[in-house]
């Protein structure tokens, strides 16, 4: 990752990246996003080679979008293991997801989450709900400095 990197987006599905991106561009919010399309390859990007170490991260994303449904390392992992290191656990974390499974929901806030939102299935209602995700917590939310 370079200094640069705003949004960390976590998601398999190419139709989701696609549309997720289509809204932030068009509301000039898609500046310095790097997607990950599956736990590991989060993990990867936000530790490098040493997960459980404790070395400096040379930098952080603003903000964290999670899918929770992926290959390799599920999303309530990749939450657990942003919320439980210390270099992590002040990046924001919003699960952008299909579940609206009640034990999703509780684990996701158990672990830490900032925000669970369920992705709308209609195009226009996605379109506004990834402007307003983005509005929010790179305009407007004040995250601590690290």
């Amino acid at each position: 990752m370079t200094n640069q990197v705003e949004i960390l987006y976590i998601e398999d599905n190419p139709s989701d990246i696609e549309l997720t991106m289509h809204a932030f561009k068009k509301n000039h919010l898609a500046n310095d996003i790097l997607i990950a399309r599956d736990g590991e390859e989060a993990l990867e990007l936000l530790y490098g080679s040493e997960r459980d170490g404790d070395g400096e991260l040379s930098n952080s994303p603003r903000v964290i979008l999670l899918d929770l449904k992926l290959p390799k390392v599920d999303g309530l992992e990749v939450l657990r293991k942003v919320k439980s290191d210390e270099r992590t656990k002040t990046i924001p974390v919003v699960v952008l997801t299909s579940s609206r499974e009640e034990r999703d929901i509780i684990e996701s806030y158990r672990l830490g989450v900032n925000s669970y939102i369920v992705k709308p299935v209609d195009f226009e209602k996605f379109m506004e709900a990834a402007k307003a995700l983005g509005m929010y917590w790179l305009l407007i939310n004040q995250p601590p400095s690290h």
